[in-house]
């Protein structure tokens, strides 16, 4: 895929219409790709070497690890996020980020974020609403943390997830590719894989998702969005919900 078209270019300009100068410098910003394998490190908590990246293609989690050896996974980002951009403010990076699958990704020094944001300041802007946009999804998880029920939250999980997708044309029909397997969604919405377990069963049993071969197949997206009580609003800003 050109540079041009990549998920980050699509995300962006959903925002607000790239110019063709800014998708150039967009371009440029991405063309040092990088394979990583699954399961690897890519910024660690307390990291200081105020680097961001940009995922290109792959699963990713970013995620906390408490003393007792638990993980708090805060989010997910998909292809055309950025990962670590708010540890070039903070100067150290306050969790970790590491692919779940094999992923590309582009490393992005600080002196270019300066660069961009000087240069082209409407895409920076652009860039904002997207950290903005990543900031309401952890309010989102959040609550379903403390205030949602387990079937809820995964619904809403589930919801969230494939209205990113489709930003960047990666959902095909009614459903999408999703490699989260029931430990991964366990650390997500703090539960236990066991129950994780019977509530995707309950959701099966309900005619409304399932899951099978890492495919997400969502078969009542009304009564879906009905149960998790699903405003996509946080995600579309002002646009109209697709």
């Amino acid at each position: 895929m050109s540079p041009v078209n990549s998920p980050l270019a699509k995300k962006l300009n959903s925002f607000a219409p790239l110019s063709p100068d800014e998708l150039t410098c967009l371009a440029d910003l991405q063309a040092r790709r990088r394979t990583v394998a699954a399961m690897t490190e890519i910024v660690h908590e307390g990291q200081t070497d105020h680097r961001a990246w940009i995922l290109q293609e792959g699963w990713a989690n970013c995620y906390k690890l408490v003393p007792n050896g638990g993980r708090q996974i805060i989010g997910f980002p998909l292809p055309g996020d950025f990962m670590g951009l708010r540890s070039i403010l903070l100067r150290t990076s306050d969790h970790s980020f590491a692919s779940l699958t094999d992923a590309v990704v582009t490393e992005v020094p600080k002196h270019r974020i300066d660069e961009i944001f000087q240069a082209f300041p409407r895409l920076a802007t652009s860039i904002l609403w997207a950290m903005s946009r990543d900031e309401a999804m952890v309010v989102e998880h959040l609550v379903s943390l403390g205030r949602r029920t387990a079937i809820e939250g995964l619904a809403h999980l589930f919801l969230e997830l494939g209205q990113r997708l489709s930003l960047v044309d990666l959902v095909s029909g009614s459903g999408f590719a999703c490699p989260l397997n029931q430990y991964v969604l366990a650390d997500a919405l703090g539960l236990s894989a066991v129950h994780v377990n019977r509530v995707l069963r309950q959701l099966r049993e309900r005619g409304l998702v399932s899951v099978k071969a890492h495919q997400v197949i969502i078969h009542d997206l009304d009564g879906l969005r009905e149960l998790a009580g699903y405003d996509s609003t946080y995600l579309n800003g002002d646009r109209p919900a697709r």
